[in-house]
């Protein structure tokens, strides 16, 4: 900032002869650095103060059931909730008034109860399930890894996209072949090892019942089933039907 003149507040101020100035004691020449503050210790009193303030949560009022009015505000009432019969109910009423697609998937949020006694990492978890009632037309396509030409012909008549042997695993490789799931035989499956990064967890195993003699029966199930994949460890989210 500019500041004025002192003579410009008192006229002549500037011509006055400067006085001698007193003696005065020098003053103690600056510090070129600041000095460190201390460190509070692991258990002090204040540190334990501003943690018990950053623990303090604003306080909210009790949300209120049932709302008695036609219009309100929904953040202070609890969500409501419905049995799924009436929720689908509800489902097809609303389709008719916003006259949305009749066939239109109906989507499930499923919560899990993922607690284990001992404090551990729940593993992603993915599978695939045979529902008692298809909603779609569509199936997935299948490889199928075996050698033995009557299981290959076997899985050709039950719907396999893909039938083979080692001579596929260079064409998986580079991505010539792509398809939905793939299952084998255990006879096949130690040739299969360079596989197992490319495929990872769609690599035939006995656990995702992806692995074993019953042909036809593998195929049903990842031809017509819904996979389904465990999200931020305990959510799961997919379509079970239509509206």
């Amino acid at each position: 900032a500019l500041a004025p003149r002192r003579g410009w507040i008192f006229p002549g101020l500037d011509q006055r002869p400067a006085a001698v100035p007193a003696v005065v004691s020098a003053a103690p020449p600056g510090r070129p650095y600041a000095a460190a503050a201390k460190t509070a210790k692991k258990g002090s009193r204040k540190t334990k103060q501003e943690e018990t303030k950053k623990k303090q949560v604003t306080r909210r009022w009790p949300l209120m059931s049932k709302p008695v009015d036609d219009v309100y505000l929904t953040w202070y009432y609890e969500r409501p909730s419905y049995d799924v019969e009436e929720a689908v109910g509800m489902l097809k009423k609303f389709q008719e008034l916003d006259f949305t697609y009749p066939k239109q998937f109906v989507y499930i949020n499923v919560f899990l109860d993922m607690a284990l006694q001992k404090k551990k990492k729940v593993d992603l978890v993915a599978s695939t399930v045979l529902l008692p009632h298809r909603f779609t037309d569509e199936t997935n396509k299948v490889l199928v890894f075996t050698e033995n030409e009557q299981e290959a012909e076997i899985a050709r008549e039950n719907g396999a996209a893909v039938v083979g042997g080692v001579e596929l695993i260079k064409w998986i490789l580079e991505d010539e072949i792509q398809v939905d799931f793939y299952v084998a035989v255990p006879a096949i499956m130690p040739k299969l090892i360079p596989l197992r990064n490319k495929l990872r967890r769609k690599y035939p195993s006995t656990k995702r019942n992806s692995l074993g003699h019953d042909i036809p029966k593998m195929l049903q199930l990842f031809r017509e089933g819904l996979e389904y994949v465990v999200e931020d460890e305990r959510v799961i989210k997919t379509r079970i039907a239509r509206v």
